[in-house]
């Protein structure tokens, strides 16, 4: 493929990729009218958001490994179309069984588009260049959910919540009639036989099972029979699921490639990340909204400089893996992370947004977008052409995994302290709160970042793999 075309592809796959993320964080800001438009009640509006995650995160491998086996243009296209169409049920939505019946709609068509466009940048970039494309796809993870914000409180304030979804429109429209024209199309005909059916039911089975044990921990309590026993099932479930793909021929995951130092210790950096950076956003959130009083809009406009930050670690990385690998630059972006939520920790209820927000903010986004970048080239180089989905799948897997655990145990200490006080007193229950919610994420990426040091290769042997990428042998 010509260098213009791969790097239109590149623009076209992120554009979807952004409108994926877009909707999640959005979504975040847009709660409280779209309960109040629908009549919705406090307990369960919390589904607009779960029964997106439930579906995305649950059947992200099966969607990376579909791609590998039926076509990744096919995929793509599959689930961009599914997740346009449920965009505009979410729109139509007149009642609350509708509009959570729609999100799972568009979190099924995020599992197929999401392994699906990164399996087609992995497979059109090579060596170097892998890297400048995968920090392209990382910054608009990073920096997309921090956008977002923004999207959803500047829509939802000026024009309704319902716009949200009805902008997915055209830009879906658009980028399938770009897709049928730069994606290039598959010659070989889709391998239904060799779809792994066993360990994708058991697969989607018991991750659904663990994302939905996390997001309820909180409002079921983390020591209930709910929580324990999904969560053990699901924990069961996975280890059952691990030993069978052992014994499969052709395995939804390949279990033994996570004994690479790249691939599993990149996996486990990633649901690190992903858990530091949700719960940094829903914390942030809740401090600006709930604590300093500001409404959608101005919590939206707050979280610009994060894009930014995360934008400027993305640029960083670049430069800093073509150099030192992987290995360094996570111990030293999850090092800045830590630094960054230790200075969030410090928020108050007589605060302000320039003096305990932005500092903190500045720095650990600077970090993420460094860690971002790095996660995806780890676990994606070296990966073979016809292995490209089902790592992308496995990559976004720990970002949905990580982050729904990361909400769950921040959310959890953030709102522990509060009792029965209201007012000025609430307001300062919950900062204290959330500063202790911060200072857990910061010891998350303190110990992420020793481990990094331990766990992922040195650069002299992962840099030429990274070199002769994607023609690195598989053992």
């Amino acid at each position: 493929m010509h260098l213009p075309t791969r790097w239109s592809l590149l623009l076209l796959l992120s554009v979807a990729q952004l409108m994926v993320i877009l909707d999640i964080s959005a979504v975040n800001v847009a709660l409280p009218e779209m309960a109040q438009d629908l009549g919705i009640g406090a307990g369960d509006i919390g589904w607009a958001i779960t029964s997106y995650s439930l579906v995305f995160g649950s059947l992200l491998l099966l969607g990376g490994r579909a791609a590998d086996l039926l076509g990744r243009r096919r995929v793509f296209l599959a689930g961009l179309t599914m997740f346009t169409v449920s965009s505009l049920v979410t729109a139509l939505a007149g009642d609350a069984t509708m509009l959570f019946a729609a999100r799972a709609g568009q979190g099924l068509g995020a599992a197929m588009l999401s392994p699906a466009a990164l399996s087609i940048i992995t497979t059109s970039f090579h060596g170097p260049e892998r890297a400048k494309a995968l920090g392209v796809w990382g910054a608009v993870g990073g920096a997309g959910a921090a956008v977002g914000v923004l999207l959803g409180g500047t829509v939802t304030e000026l024009v309704d919540w319902r716009a949200i979804f009805y902008i997915n429109l055209p830009v879906g429209l658009a980028l399938a009639a770009g897709a049928m024209r730069i994606v290039p199309a598959e010659a070989e005909r889709p391998q239904w036989r060799g779809l792994d059916l066993r360990g994708a039911l058991l697969a989607t089975g018991s991750l659904g099972g663990l994302v939905y044990a996390l997001s309820q921990a909180q409002s079921a309590g983390w020591t209930s029979t709910q929580t324990l026993g999904i969560g053990t099932m699901a924990i069961a479930g996975l280890a059952l699921f691990a030993a069978l793909e052992l014994r499969t021929a052709q395995p939804l995951l390949r279990v033994q490639r996570l004994t690479d130092r790249a691939i599993g210790g990149g996996f486990l950096m990633m649901l690190s990340a992903s858990a530091v950076l949700f719960g940094s956003f829903l914390l942030s959130s809740m401090y600006l909204q709930s604590v300093l009083g500001m409404g959608a809009l101005e919590t939206g406009l707050a979280f610009l400089p994060l894009a930014v930050a995360i934008g400027l670690g993305v640029h960083a990385a670049g430069h800093l893996i073509a150099h030192a690998g992987v290995r360094l630059p996570l111990v030293a972006g999850f090092a800045v992370t830590a630094g960054g939520m230790l200075l969030l920790s410090g928020v108050s209820e007589q605060g302000s947004y320039a003096s305990d927000v932005l500092p903190g903010m500045l720095i650990a986004g600077i970090g993420l977008g460094i860690i971002l970048v790095a996660v995806a080239v780890a676990v994606l180089t070296g990966a073979r052409d016809e292995e490209t989905g089902m790592l992308s799948g496995l990559n976004t897997t720990g970002h949905e995994i990580g982050g729904s655990l990361g909400v769950a145990i921040l959310a959890t200490i953030a709102t522990g302290a509060l009792g029965a006080a209201t007012g000025p007193a609430a307001a300062a229950e919950l900062a204290h709160g959330i500063g202790s919610a911060f200072l857990a994420a910061g010891i998350i990426a303190g110990a992420a970042s020793a481990a990094a040091f331990v766990i992922l290769p040195p650069a002299r042997s992962f840099l030429p793999k990274l070199a002769l990428a994607p023609r690195v042998a598989v053992h």
